[in-house]
């Protein structure tokens, strides 16, 4: 048996009202639910990403709490990589340095396929890139 895909992926935030606007306003996610002091989350075609403070997540659920996710949490910069096609990284690209988001990388792959690398406010590095990088043919 295999996972067929990856239903939610999940950052850690410093600063969650922070997150939900660059998420929000700057990605344009759609935002799905939201705890104050714990996550906020959205939605990102078949995937849900999710952002959590470490701080709170590190906690144990109480005794009989309706639901008992066990503790998690990640210091310190995560990644994670949006697709999209070479037309759409170059209109991101502008987006992103329209909004003062700095592209800290931007090139193309030794076997095909150009990425962009960003970072959140909370200082995890985040990519655009063309699918046919992990093109697996």
């Amino acid at each position: 048996m295999k996972p067929a895909a990856i239903l939610e992926a999940a950052l850690y935030v410093d600063d969650l009202a922070e997150a939900e606007r660059f998420y929000g306003q700057v990605l344009g996610l759609d935002l799905l639910a939201k705890a104050e002091g714990r996550h906020v989350f959205f939605r990102c075609g078949d995937t849900v990403l999710l952002l959590f403070d470490p701080k709170a997540t590190e906690v144990p659920p109480e005794a009989g709490a309706r639901l008992p996710v066990p503790p998690h949490g990640a210091h310190g910069p995560g990644h994670l990589c949006f697709s999209a096609g070479a037309a759409e990284i170059e209109l991101w690209k502008k987006h992103l340095e329209d909004h003062n988001v700095a592209i800290e990388a931007d090139f193309e792959w030794p076997r095909g396929g150009r990425s962009i690398y960003f970072r959140d406010p909370s200082g995890n590095s985040l990519e655009f890139a063309e699918p046919r990088i992990w093109s697996f043919t």
